[in-house]
């Protein structure tokens, strides 16, 4: 049997395993946002990060375990570019993983469709520290965007808050659901009154873009992280949040633990209900239905 095949089986049963557990599906916790590193992986020219540890498949599952969370959801990781090799076996062997992939934008409907059968629900436009970003208006995005609808795969968008405006509108038109990472990345320049920031709880407002309470870590002031989980909750309410630790934390790996990012949702959403529907049931409607 070949190894596209035994993917696909793999996947087939990992899938009637969680329907059978469809009737307390709602009430799993959910990481919405992790990363793998294996240093059998070729780093991409540029790649901003080197981690100097793996973070194993094995060693997420077994720190989901200790921290009472059924699923992960793992976001792609930049600085291995379009590789996203070990992170669909690691969905293909486990029915508790999903991931999101970054690909060219001429990759074809029949290979989108391969990447599915392991796992993948979602292409991550990773832009941020990106000079020159592409335009999502050309024929290669517009294309990629609507094989993206075809396969009910979401954009994953991540960028600076002031430079969201100029994706979001091609993103909404193309009629892809969006995820937008790390709160939509505003900063001490940037605040929550930028445009960009302001144009994302508007998107949120279509009801087709979800936002991630995710590595508050990376804002720079933990008072930012939660005036904007709280701006974000005003506007969006938990069914438009989900949280994500980013696990392994790179560049912030020896400064952050898991049970921290835990946490620090607490302190964002001290409502245990909204914070119980951000864990559980936002996330589960939107990757494992």
């Amino acid at each position: 049997m070949g190894s596209g095949r035994r993917a696909d089986r793999r996947r087939s049963d990992a899938m009637s395993r969680q329907v059978s557990d469809s009737g307390h599906l709602a009430s799993q916790r959910v990481d919405a946002h992790a990363h793998l590193f294996i240093h059998a992986t070729p780093l991409a020219a540029g790649a901003w990060h080197r981690p100097k540890e793996e973070a194993s498949a094995q060693e997420f599952l077994n720190l989901l375990d200790r921290h009472g969370i059924g699923y992960g959801i793992l976001a792609a990781a930049s600085i291995f570019g379009t590789n996203n090799e070990y992170a669909l076996e690691a969905c293909a062997r486990s029915h508790r993983l999903r991931t999101t992939v970054i690909i060219s934008p001429l990759t074809t409907l029949e290979s989108m469709k391969a990447m599915a059968a392991s796992g993948a629900v979602g292409v991550r436009f990773q832009w941020r520290n990106v000079a020159n970003p592409p335009d999502l208006h050309s024929s290669e995005y517009q294309q990629l965007l609507h094989n993206m609808a075809e396969l009910g795969w979401h954009a994953q968008l991540h960028d600076d808050s002031h430079r969201l405006q100029n994706y979001l509108p091609a993103l909404e038109s193309a009629g892809v659901q969006i995820v937008v990472d790390h709160f939509g990345r505003p900063s001490l320049e940037h605040t929550l009154n930028c445009p960009g920031f302001q144009r994302l709880l508007s998107s949120i407002e279509t009801g087709r873009t979800w936002v991630k309470l995710s590595s508050g870590f990376r804002l720079g002031s933990a008072k930012l992280a939660r005036d904007a989980a709280q701006m974000l909750l005003k506007h969006a309410g938990p069914e438009r949040l989900m949280w994500g630790s980013d696990w392994p934390f790179a560049a912030f790996e020896d400064k952050v633990s898991y049970g921290q990012t835990l946490a620090d949702l607490e302190n964002w959403v001290p409502d245990v209900q909204a914070r119980d529907r951000i864990l559980c049931q936002t996330p589960c409607d939107f990757y494992l239905h």
